[in-house]
């Protein structure tokens, strides 16, 4: 099984991406993760990310795309993958339709968990009170510059899936449990067709 989980900065994605992880065994591919981690290896791949990064540029989508599938060959066998950070744009999602395609796999659920972006704010801020760990983008600033790039760059996507009959949406302003509850509901669908 192959998951997108998409909304704004603040939805709520990595939580529902760590309950996933743990209560359904799936792996989490986080494109910024992945990054790293060939980076330090210093991988063929990595080499290549480091060049482009160290000349200040964004790493090219070809070569993301070409660790997704480097990760999802060695993730075979396993419960299936979240892919965390990816696609952000519309040529991101053609490239990893058309890889998977390639792979004789395919993206099982996009879903989206919609959020009152209003509330958002709110809900930054008291992330960053409660929490044990503190996180470079839990300021209301920097919310704001991140909520502009996702509408820009990557809410376009929604549509793209949305066209191709693969999108749901949760109502993200839900408790956890409920949000949870609401995504499960819909990746059992899958396992009744299996």
């Amino acid at each position: 099984m192959i998951i997108i989980l998409l909304g704004a900065p603040g939805a709520g994605k990595g939580t529902q991406s760590a309950r996933l992880v743990a209560e359904r065994g799936l792996t989490q591919l986080s494109t910024g993760d992945m990054l790293r981690d060939a980076l330090a290896r210093g991988t063929e791949l990595g080499k290549q990310a480091k060049a482009i990064m160290d000349a200040g540029k964004l790493v090219a989508d070809d070569i993301i795309l070409a660790m997704i599938r480097e990760r999802l060959t060695a993730s075979t066998g396993g419960n299936g993958v979240i892919l965390d950070g990816f696609p952000r744009t519309i040529a991101q999602a053609e490239g990893l339709d058309k890889m998977l395609e390639e792979m004789g796999l395919r993206i099982d659920h996009v879903i989206e968990i919609g959020v009152d972006e209003n509330v958002l704010a709110d809900r930054i801020m008291t992330r960053a009170k409660e929490s044990d760990e503190t996180r470079d983008d839990d300021s209301v600033e920097v919310l704001q510059k991140r909520l502009k790039v996702y509408h820009e760059s990557t809410a376009p996507i929604i549509p793209y899936y949305q066209n191709r009959g693969k999108l749901s949406v949760v109502d993200g302003m839900q408790s956890i449990d409920a949000v949870a509850s609401a995504i499960d509901a819909i990746l059992k669908t899958t396992e009744e067709r299996s």
